[in-house]
């Protein structure tokens, strides 16, 4: 195990990564105790039970040295990464036609105390996106709706919901994903918008939750040619600090969205992509694979070493992200094993059913 100096140690906190299997391995285990990443994140390749991903997210917090963000896509519809007996709610669009803040802050309680009672402490859910565009095929019925009034409202209401829960919330995808034609897993999209017309209208969703106190601003791997020419959102000192930080003057954390997606991996290396990251004001790095990971963590520590990564950058974004921890995760237990049994329970079926009476009206 690697001796790390205080500022890796800090550097290692700035990054959440996936890990392998339904449990906790000699290796997975060895990574995270040599590293100690900032968080980790679920997929459904980790979910089998809920008492074995509860057990799993023990062994993780026993292996950190710091409160650690066990983190998911847990969102209704066809993105939820965690099955039966998890309350199943259907995607964010049939909460923006019943217009029901008041059912979407219930279905985020009940999502939030379902994931808590795993060990999960933060979802990357609700989506600020607003369905501008029919063709676009990656947000679709995962947004709201198509108007800024009822994804802010639905939004918002999830925020609150979550937060009452002892959840860090989170938003995506900032600075909206919706009035794109392109999927960014798979290729680079490209917006126009100035930054006049997207406060007009796609940013609309994004102040609103900030005015409601959101922890975490998730970005989106879109090229603005109008805001800057040559750097997606994510690599984009110009928008991250200038605009998010400056001029919404948002001051808690930046996650990007997955480094490994084709929409910056196809086009950036994926070293100079963390470089920019960085520089551009990304408090936290999105690997979905613990190999990818480690390779990035490891590439981190050498532009550390050499100069590349100012130290001043890695001291701001994590007195950033321990202000989070120490407000939200520390002052909460985590469950005990008993506490899976509220999964899937008649009380929460109970609002999973309001919400598709509503859905038939």
């Amino acid at each position: 195990m690697a001796k790390r100096s205080e500022i890796e140690r800090k550097l290692g906190q700035m990054f959440v990564t996936g890990i392998p299997g339904t449990e906790m391995s000699p290796e997975t285990r060895e990574f995270l105790a040599d590293y100690q990443p900032g968080g980790v994140i679920y997929f459904a390749h980790n979910y089998d039970a809920p008492a074995l991903l509860w057990e799993y997210s023990e062994a993780i917090r026993a292996t950190m040295q710091i409160p650690v963000i066990v983190a998911v896509d847990h969102e209704g519809g066809k993105v939820q990464r965690f099955l039966r007996p998890f309350t199943h709610f259907p995607e964010p669009a049939v909460f923006g036609e019943i217009d029901s803040p008041k059912l979407a802050f219930e279905a985020a309680v009940v999502m939030a105390r379902e994931l808590r009672a795993v060990g999960v402490n933060l979802d990357f859910h609700p989506l600020c996106d607003i369905h501008t565009r029919p063709s676009n095929p990656v947000i679709g019925r995962r947004a709201f709706g198509t108007t800024e009034e009822i994804v802010g409202k639905m939004a918002s209401a999830m925020v609150r919901g979550f937060m009452a829960e002892g959840m860090i919330s989170c938003i995506k995808h900032f600075p909206g994903h919706g009035d794109t034609t392109v999927d960014s897993h798979l290729e680079l999209p490209k917006s126009e918008e100035s930054w006049e017309q997207l406060l007009d209208r796609e940013l609309k969703p994004f102040i609103k939750c900030i005015k409601s106190r959101v922890d975490m601003i998730m970005t989106a791997h879109i090229l603005n040619r109008a805001l800057d020419p040559k750097y997606p959102v994510t690599l984009s000192r110009e928008i991250l600090t200038g605009r998010l930080r400056g001029e919404l003057r948002f001051q808690r954390l930046i996650i990007t969205d997955d480094m490994l997606m084709d929409a910056v991996a196809k086009y950036w290396g994926k070293e100079e992509m963390i470089l920019l990251a960085i520089e551009a004001g990304a408090d936290i790095l999105l690997y979905r694979d613990i190999e990818s990971g480690r390779e990035a963590m490891d590439t981190a520590l050498r532009f550390l070493s050499q100069g590349k990564i100012k130290p001043e950058w890695v001291e701001a974004a994590h007195a950033r992200i321990m202000e989070v921890k120490e407000r939200v995760l520390m002052p909460r237990k985590p469950e005990p094993i008993e506490g899976v049994r509220i999964i899937g329970c008649p009380e929460h079926r109970q609002v999973l059913d309001r919400v598709l009476e509503q859905k038939r009206r």
